[in-house]
């Protein structure tokens, strides 16, 4: 280790690491009057390093990265979806059930007072096919069903219920329709509703019986089929698919998934 003197601390043989006037952090102290430490006076000195007069390193202007946004569009065609057509339709809900599906079941040869049936239009489901110029659509309302019933020899009408869904079913023509297109359909709405006694039925026993009561309800719905085409800067309209209406020998076969 070299000979530190008493003057000076970091006097050494190989001689002073700074200047003496950087020990009294003079003016040409390596921390000079634009130090970033001016809350203290006693560190008001400049960032230079041993007579450098480089301050760069303290001009410390960091600014966040550029992002980049998504590659640019190249092309002025867009992809809009056309109206092939748009039409209101009627779908018929309906089923018929034999007394003994009530709860409790109602006797036989009762008189049926009154039949009140209340749907669930928002657990309606629903589901949709296209076929080459026609629409097809299948699916269930869910009823709660409640008969008001005379029994035979009874003075006191009682009541039975019964929870269940009525199936639905609507084939629409729909010239120009194609299997690739998409269907747009609002929620159902009610037109009517019907109840009548008295129509056959198949028993519980195989036996074709007049116990039974056939609930309809009339639906009412707007189907609009639209297709993705695509639209130059001139207007200029061609399809995405343009074999998408090309028939087949083989008949489309489906099973839709359950309720």
């Amino acid at each position: 280790m070299g000979n530190f003197s008493k003057k000076n601390t970091m006097q050494s043989n190989w001689g002073s690491a700074c200047p003496d006037s950087d020990w009294g952090f003079g003016n040409d102290s390596r921390f000079g009057n634009d130090s970033r430490f001016d809350h203290d006076s006693k560190f008001k000195k400049s960032c230079k390093v041993c007579k450098s007069h480089d301050v760069s390193a303290c001009k410390c202007n960091f600014k966040a990265p550029v992002r980049e946004l998504a590659a640019p569009l190249n092309s002025d065609c867009v992809l809009v979806n056309s109206v092939v057509g748009s039409k209101a339709i009627q779908k018929v809900a309906e089923a018929t059930f034999p007394f003994t599906a009530f709860t409790p079941a109602i006797p036989a040869g009762s008189t049926i007072v009154s039949v009140a049936v209340v749907p669930n239009l928002a657990g309606v489901t629903r589901n949709t096919r296209i076929l080459r110029d026609k629409v097809v659509n299948i699916g269930l309302i869910p009823v709660t069903i409640t008969v008001t019933f005379l029994a035979p020899g009874a003075a006191t009408p009682a009541t039975a219920v019964l929870s269940t869904s009525l199936p639905f079913q609507e084939h629409t023509d729909f010239p120009g329709a194609c299997p690739e297109d998409m269907v747009v359909e609002p929620p159902l709405a009610i037109e009517g509703i019907f109840a009548q006694p008295g129509v056959p039925v198949i028993g519980p026993t195989g036996l074709v019986t007049a116990d039974a009561i056939l609930v309809k309800i009339v639906l009412r719905t707007t189907i609009t089929v639209t297709r993705q085409v695509i639209v130059d800067s001139h207007g200029g309209i061609c399809d995405v698919n343009e074999r998408r209406c090309e028939t087949t020998t083989t008949p489309t076969t489906d099973t839709l998934p359950a309720p």
